[in-house]
């Protein structure tokens, strides 16, 4: 029976399963956009949100609606379970109760959530994320279990086909923390015609050769760098007739490409990089200057690293919106075996975990490596070379010469950007480390590795890409200006400078420019919808948080129509440095962070029509995993004066 917490008995949900139902993961709205006046363009007001009454724990995820029952399905990561919101007045979202999975395995968690038809479709993990998870279906007007099948492990995103008649999950595949165990990336495909009995295939990694994807610049990097292994799905989309989907790589920084009829990965596509030094997609590199400075820089680069991928249609083709978050892999971190220490001769145990990010002030140290041992040395960095330089034909314009990385290496320039040590670096015909003397020049019995590429976490921005995943648009830096502009405000009424708190934390107070060391605003999350002959975007910042609208008919050029951020606490109250220190000290109740900060941390978004919504009019809801509330807000169409 279906594990119910908070929900008196014999309590249905009312929908009929044949009903026509609402899909947070309907990925090609205008292929059957609703026949309604055309608008010149949309904002955003807010209208209401659910609060869950906890905080920074992932109590609002992955939202789904179901237009036939009214009602919403928001993952709570931290409960494991799934929670129901009746939406039958969307200014007031009531939990009705919430759905666990335990019918499905001991110690199960929900993980995604899809609704189409009157099905709710769950992506499920199992109580050991390494292990195989499974996809369930439910009815959508009680909530019973119609049928389960086994996929693969850490099922991160489930989404239907346009016709209803399958279901695809991402199955991530992320290694265990201390990367003793590394499961496979794959992507199921389950024929749901017949809902109490799934069907599933698989479209797996194993006939891709790691060299030969890292010569097309797929990062395979994992130890092992198993192909199957290394790579790991995150989200899916798909096109308007169902046949293809394709796949974001997050830490590889590619797409695969699926055929759904034979389930087979055709291709997997790398999205290259974003070259720093070029006018308009400059980033702020520094977290400790204390002020807003976004400029180009020679020798750095972006790596696009997506997470949320969604398709559409424009002039009879398809294109696909990615959100280039960035993510590194950082596993083992609280793991002291793996960092080692001083005592040990500074050789960590490379086997118990694997973390790529590293500052670019100690990677360049005149002293080495190990000056960072038992803190922050990645084992495997250290059998590599003893230190690191920075190539003075590229670096010369921050004072980098053969031996000395000068200013580069300031907290004001770029010695406090995080980026990857596990490429930039020259190498031999063979792919070692080409070594150097501590005066720069190549030594084969030199201890140091020279850089000439830095790349850094995330593009910072979103794309556009065609079927192929050729680059059709980049925002370049332009989400990073406008939140350092006049024009942009924060807050439910728009009264806040976002200049005040550029790139702030998600969890932090009186902040600013916090994250400008790291991934920016963090684009993550986005979805799209259909309005009359127009597609829009709506496009989630992690970090900075709220929601950025974009007129995306023409995929070439893109039009930002508007941005509204619903948190409205950003300083004050305390000598803490976040949110936790208010709560730690007694100025803030828990349970009282959405109505006195508002949302934090969006992620999961969802957009319904008009003809689907309970009030008639458009609306966008998101899920907010750092303050726990789900967010829900007022599409409002806008129209020239004629």
């Amino acid at each position: 029976m279906t594990s119910w917490y908070s929900l008196g008995a014999g309590v249905l949900l009312a929908a009929a399963l044949t009903a026509c139902g609402g899909d947070s993961s309907d990925d090609n709205p205008a292929a059957g956009g609703e026949q309604v006046k055309t608008p010149d363009s949309l904002r955003l007001s807010f209208l209401s949100r659910y609060e869950s009454g906890s905080f920074d724990t992932s109590a609002a995820e992955i939202p789904a609606y179901d237009a036939a029952s009214q009602r919403l399905f928001v993952v709570n990561a931290e409960q494991g379970v799934l929670d129901v919101l009746d939406m039958s007045d969307p200014a007031k979202p009531l939990l009705i109760g919430s759905m666990g999975v335990e019918e499905i395995a001991a110690g199960a968690v929900v993980n995604s959530v899809a609704v189409k038809n009157g099905l709710v479709a769950i992506a499920v993990q199992a109580a050991t994320k390494t292990d195989n998870g499974f996809a369930a279906l439910y009815r959508a007007d009680d909530l019973s279990l119609l049928g389960s099948v086994e996929v693969g492990a850490q099922p991160d995103m489930i989404i239907f086909t346009p016709d209803s008649s399958k279901v695809l999950t991402a199955n991530e595949g992320e290694p265990s923390d201390d990367y003793q165990i590394d499961p496979p990336g794959s992507i199921s495909i389950i024929d749901i015609s017949n809902p109490q009995d799934p069907q599933v295939s698989t479209a797996g990694f194993s006939a891709f050769d790691a060299d030969t994807l890292r010569s097309m610049g797929v990062r395979i990097y994992g130890p092992g760098a198993d192909v199957a292994m290394d790579l790991e799905p995150e989200y899916i989309a798909l096109s308007a007739d169902g046949k293809t989907a394709w796949v974001t790589l997050q830490e590889n920084n590619a797409l695969a490409k699926v055929n759904i009829d034979t389930a087979t990965v055709t291709d997997i596509l790398p999205l290259g990089e974003i070259d720093r030094s070029v006018e308009g997609f400059g980033i702020d590199a520094s977290d400790d200057d204390e002020e807003i400075n976004i400029q180009t820089w020679d020798g750095v680069v972006g790596l696009y690293l997506p997470d949320a991928i969604h398709a559409y249609s424009a002039g009879g083709s398809t294109y696909l919106v990615t959100a280039n978050e960035g993510d590194a892999r950082a596993w083992g971190e609280d793991n002291d075996a793996y960092w080692g220490s001083e005592g040990e001769g500074c050789v960590g145990d490379a086997s118990q975990g694997f973390v790529e990010e590293f500052r670019v002030k100690h990677l360049v140290h005149a002293s080495g490596f190990d000056r960072r041992c038992g803190d922050d040395l990645p084992p495997q960095l250290r059998e590599l070379a003893a230190g690191a330089l920075l190539d003075p034909a590229v670096f010369d314009y921050c004072g980098a010469s053969a031996g000395d990385p000068g200013d580069c290496r300031e907290d004001d320039v770029l010695g406090r950007l995080n980026i990857t040590w596990t490429m930039g670096y020259k190498t031999d015909a063979a792919g070692a480390p080409v070594m150097y003397n501590d005066a720069g020049l190549v030594d084969p019995a030199g201890t140091r590795m020279m850089y000439d590429t830095l790349y850094s976490y995330g593009g910072r921005s979103f794309s556009i890409r065609d079927e192929n995943g050729n680059l059709v648009f980049d925002s370049g830096d332009a989400i990073e200006q406008f939140l350092a502009s006049d024009e942009c405000r924060l807050g439910t009424n728009r009264s806040i400078a976002c200049q005040d708190y550029f790139n702030s934390g998600h969890d932090e107070i009186n902040a600013m420019d916090s994250r400008s060391d790291a991934k920016g605003p963090e684009p993550e999350g986005l979805t799209i919808g259909a309005i009359g002959d127009k597609t829009f975007l709506f496009l989630a910042l992690e970090r900075m948080g709220g929601i950025l609208v974009y007129d995306i008919t023409d995929p070439q050029q893109p039009q930002r129509l508007d941005y509204l951020n619903s948190r409205n606490f950003w300083g004050g109250g305390g000598d803490g440095e976040d949110i936790e220190d208010l709560i730690d000290d007694g100025l803030l109740a828990e349970s009282d962070v959405g109505a006195v900060v508002g949302d934090l941390g969006p992620e999961g978004l969802v957009f319904i029509a008009a003809a689907d919504s309970p009030n008639g009019m458009p609306l966008l809801v998101v899920g907010n995993e750092v303050s726990g509330t789900t967010a829900i807000y007022l599409v409002e169409t806008l129209f020239d004066e004629e």
